[in-house]
């Protein structure tokens, strides 16, 4: 069967992996590595995985996580700035240490707190911290990703990224079914050209992106 890419929406897509659950795919153009649509959870089986995540607000464990997102995020952006927490998922814990800090914080999520009206402005940072690997229209969510920072914002992700094939074989992050897209560098180095942002990779699995 033939793929279009999910996210630039080439035809130079080639098998990448198959394993017990699934088949994965990659585009020659800009790299993303995705699982077709046929392999999709419908939405009350994928939330229903998400409702076993235990994302505690209180979990020191989890805000030190959090904190290699927001310690380079500061670093660019000025204070008192308004920022989004993009799929902030059942407990918000990334938008409530932010307003600590003195941000002023909105939240979205598809199911935890889907007021759309917080996707009508524009923000001096948003967050998107381990949810665009959930992104099964990667083209149309990230240009919505872009539309929420203003001119000269800042964009903050968190995901795993893709090495090499070797490594991708036994790699535990494609294990999750709700994980269908799988980024690189050499992805967001593409969408930094393509989309004419600025891109930093800050340890293994922070990017921060800044737009003109």
């Amino acid at each position: 069967m033939t793929y279009c890419c999910t996210l630039c929406g080439a035809e130079a897509v080639s098998h990448f992996h198959t394993d017990k659950r699934r088949e994965y795919v990659q585009c020659s153009v800009c790299h993303l590595v995705f699982v077709p649509e046929a392999f999709y959870l419908n939405r009350e089986d994928e939330k229903a995985m998400y409702d076993n995540h235990d994302n505690n607000i209180e979990d020191l464990g989890y805000q030190r996580f959090l904190q290699r997102v927001i310690d380079p995020l500061v670093e660019q952006i000025t204070p008192n700035s308004s920022g989004l927490d993009f799929g902030c998922g059942p407990g918000p814990a990334l938008a409530h240490m932010l307003t600590e800090q003195g941000y002023e914080m909105n939240v979205y999520d598809i199911f935890y707190a889907p007021d759309k009206t917080v996707l009508q402005q524009q923000y001096d940072f948003v967050t998107c911290t381990e949810v665009i690997e959930h992104f099964n229209q990667p083209a149309k969510e990230w240009p919505l990703l872009l539309s929420l920072v203003k001119s000269g914002g800042v964009l903050a992700l968190m995901t795993k990224l893709v090495i090499d094939h070797a490594r991708f074989l036994n790699w535990h992050y494609k294990n999750d079914p709700t994980h269908v897209s799988f980024f690189s560098r050499a992805t967001f180095e593409f969408l930094a050209k393509r989309d004419n942002l600025m891109v930093e990779f800050v340890g293994n699995d922070v990017i921060i992106f800044k737009k003109p």
